[in-house]
């Protein structure tokens, strides 16, 4: 077989990749997708809690997000497949992002950057909290950042669905398959190795692996420093109505949102308690222990809650910065990356697919200029610094 771009990784990254380059039909490439597992049901996409934000401080990582929520507002123009209407739930709530007094230098700092950018977000005061927020505890906070629109959560793994079926339907062919290693000659990748079809042949090879996205690295003899780190989410219900809730970080860094009639919540460990893993086993000590005391605190009502269910899922965790890794390498040139998003994929999938289908055909970035996160920024040891509330 032959392709013109291989893409190894399906999810909702990889997927929204063939779309955008199918979507050059002038271009007429042959792209394959790789993707061992077509249910998706263990890829980080459908164990993702689907939350999309504009509030960063890195002014491309807004950019992107602008770019995601005006793709989902009129998502079926976008990937409708004979007119079927595309509907992935995406939830408008806002993400509201507490903070103690040590916090507020940090959350004015970056309310500048995102007004700047064109960001609709609030500063709340403490008074402002408790207002608008009667469920919740402000005595140890002094404010807040609320995003008033293009904030919230949608259906990631109906996202990934989308892109995948107006991909297939452009002539992108998806191959149940698995890629185990790379072919090179000189300063090329010239095959992709898979264990039921054999050699593909290709001009190009998009890494989005996701947590293997290290593994496909070093086929082609590259050290990326992205690992697989383990993330909990629970699901609760609350028997107290808790009105007008957005996805709220709490300075503890513990999350919370609606999810129908119940809430998710989770948290993020600390380096030193976050080993590389692959598995699906839940902590439900973690909950116990550290979440609930948290959003019992926070949220008085949360103090009686019923724990309904619970998952596992992966973030392809870039080590250096938490950031994206994108674009060609700097001496295999048809091997590009898009890794490392390290929790961040989903929302940005679409201004990363537009970005990689862009340097492809065109050879440079022609909307968003995403150099910033470029391979070569690792081997130079210059992060990328996504400075966070919490």
């Amino acid at each position: 077989m032959n392709f013109d771009v291989t893409i190894i990784g399906g999810g909702v990254v990889g997927s929204a990749i063939a779309y955008f380059l199918s979507s050059q039909t002038e271009k007429n490439m042959q792209i394959a997708v790789i993707e061992k597992d077509p249910s998706y049901q263990e890829g980080s996409t459908a164990r993702s809690a689907g939350g999309i934000r504009q509030q960063f401080s890195t002014r491309e990582n807004i950019q992107i997000s602008k770019f995601a929520v005006e793709f989902l507002r009129s998502i079926s123009s976008h990937l409708s497949v004979d007119g079927d209407p595309v509907d992935v739930n995406f939830e408008e709530k806002g993400y509201l992002f507490l903070a103690r007094d040590s916090n507020i230098p940090i959350l004015y700092n970056n309310h500048s950057i995102q007004k700047s950018e064109g960001v609709p977000v609030a500063l709340l005061d403490q008074d402002d909290l408790a207002r608008a927020y009667p469920w919740m505890n402000t005595s140890d906070l002094a404010g807040g950042s609320l995003g008033l629109e293009g904030e919230g959560w949608l259906d990631a793994y109906g996202l990934n669905q989308a892109f995948r079926k107006k991909a297939i339907a452009q002539g992108v062919s998806y191959l149940k398959d698995e890629a185990y290693n790379l072919e090179t000659t000189g300063s090329k990748v010239t095959a992709v190795l898979l264990k039921e079809a054999g050699r593909i042949e290709t001009s190009f090879v998009i890494n989005a692996a996701g947590v293997q996205a290290a593994t496909v690295a070093e086929w082609a003899g590259i050290d990326l420093a992205v690992r697989p780190k383990k993330r909990f989410v629970y699901s609760f219900s609350c028997r107290t109505e808790i009105e007008r809730c957005p996805l709220t970080i709490d300075p503890s860094g513990v999350y919370f949102r609606p999810e129908g009639q119940q809430f998710i919540t989770g948290c993020s460990p600390e380096a030193s308690n976050d080993p590389d893993c692959l598995d699906f086993d839940v902590d439900y000590n973690w909950f116990e222990e550290h979440i609930w005391p948290i959003l019992a605190h926070r949220v008085p009502a949360f103090e009686a809650i019923k724990m309904e269910n619970a998952w596992a899922g992966h973030y392809a965790y870039n080590l250096l910065d938490q950031n994206a890794v994108l674009g060609p390498h700097s001496e295999i040139q048809n091997f590009f990356f898009a890794n490392g998003f390290s929790g961040h994929g989903l929302q940005q999938a679409p201004a990363v697919g537009r970005a990689i289908s862009e340097l492809i055909l065109n050879g440079s970035y022609q909307t968003i200029n995403l150099e910033r996160f470029s391979y070569q920024r690792m081997l130079d040891n210059k992060p990328v610094s996504e400075i966070n509330v919490v």
